[in-house]
């Protein structure tokens, strides 16, 4: 089962129809409306394909029953995030390997994961946790691009290495 965050849609649209009530007119708004449909349309259509599963680090992040429930706790679902900032992935076999073929995401877009994988809230409760201001420290948390053992392990353990491009030749 694909872990989707039932919440995502509902959280983009609320302010926009909020905003409309206000102002039924509003043309611009109702186009975001309508933006924000169709691309939630699109995606899940996507995500229902064949391709987007194949050497796709995201679905099978979201389809493990052993990552959610990992994520239940917070430094988990934050550390899981940071190894996914600023790194690339690589599926553990050989023609990935051979053809170097990587799999990586924005900031925004790992946060969007681990809120899907939780399913609730959205990428805003994950993106920059791992930036702390002086003087501030969260237990158990790390920096962005920063893998812990325990992530490394557990993305092998799902078929995916951390692919290092300085040491690929």
């Amino acid at each position: 089962m694909l872990r989707k965050n039932p919440d995502t849609l509902k959280n983009k649209l609320l302010p926009l129809q909020t905003k409309l009530l206000v102002n039924p007119n509003d043309d611009t708004t109702q186009q975001l409306i309508n933006l924000y449909t169709e691309t939630a349309k699109h995606k899940e259509q996507l995500e229902e394909s064949e391709v987007w599963m194949k050497n796709n680090l995201e679905y099978d992040l979201r389809s493990s029953e052993y990552i959610a429930e990992k994520c239940k706790v917070d430094s988990y679902a934050q550390n899981l995030y940071a190894a996914l900032c600023n790194n690339d992935f690589m599926r553990n076999e050989m023609w990935p390997i051979l053809k170097e073929e990587t799999w990586g995401c924005s900031w925004r877009y790992a946060g969007g994961i681990i809120a899907d994988i939780l399913q609730r809230g959205d990428y805003l409760d994950w993106y920059c946790s791992g930036i702390m201001s002086e003087g501030t420290y969260v237990p158990g948390y790390v920096a962005e691009s920063v893998v812990t053992d325990e992530i490394r392990e557990d993305l092998f353990n799902l078929g995916w290495i951390v692919f290092d491009s300085d040491n690929s030749e």
